[in-house]
């Protein structure tokens, strides 16, 4: 069962990482595996968040944001990965729940919410931060802090929704499937430009 995995958890960890303090350390053993991959995911989160940031830049050279794109590329598959090994070990936790006749199938997976959750933490992180800058006017202020709330009470009612998921799942009223991406752009046998380029270098070499 996953008894101890809940939002406000999940929250702490998320904040606690953002904040470089200790991480919260009251959680069920049982469940270990499924906190390393949402450490990793949120981990990968907070690397992709600044990457798109640096990628956004006009006084860099073109190469500068090559770079950042191909890390974009990397953080974004191994922030997937984590996701699917998260629901893998979720599952692993309902493996002894029998679903009850006519359960509900849950189109988004609990990984996938938990990932929400983690941008969302980022959201409100680094919009609390422009709320305090001394830079501004305060018009910018007072939009920034409406945001703020906003996604705080977004983050609060996803929380809720995840909670709401983990809670049916054990009694087997809803249940949900690992659902695989496939991040086709990330393949070399899969991505046209990738496989041709490899195609044109294999005659390349083949040529007298």
């Amino acid at each position: 069962m996953l008894t101890g995995l809940h939002a406000r958890a999940i929250a702490q960890l998320h904040d606690s990482m953002l904040s470089d303090s200790d991480t919260p350390s009251a959680r069920d053993d049982a469940l270990a595996e499924a906190w390393h991959f949402i450490e990793a995911n949120h981990f990968f989160n907070c690397r992709l968040w600044r990457e798109e940031d640096k990628a956004r830049r006009t006084d860099v050279d073109a190469s500068e944001i090559v770079a950042s794109k191909r890390l974009i590329d990397q953080y974004n598959q191994k922030r997937n990965d984590a996701i699917e090994a998260l629901d893998e070990a979720l599952l692993a936790g309902l493996s002894t729940v029998r679903c009850v006749p006519h359960a509900r199938l849950h189109s988004e997976t609990a990984g996938a919410m938990i990932d929400r959750l983690s941008i969302l933490s980022l959201k409100v992180f680094h919009m609390r931060e422009q709320t305090r800058r001394f830079d501004v006017s305060e018009a910018h202020l007072e939009s920034c802090a409406n945001k703020l709330q906003r996604l705080s009470h977004q983050r609060e009612d996803l929380g809720n929704c995840f909670d709401e998921l983990l809670a049916d799942a054990s009694y087997g009223h809803v249940y949900y499937k690992v659902y695989r991406q496939f991040k086709m752009y990330n393949d070399p046998t899969l991505n046209p430009y990738l496989y041709a380029g490899l195609a044109q270098g294999a005659h390349g070499k083949g040529a007298p």
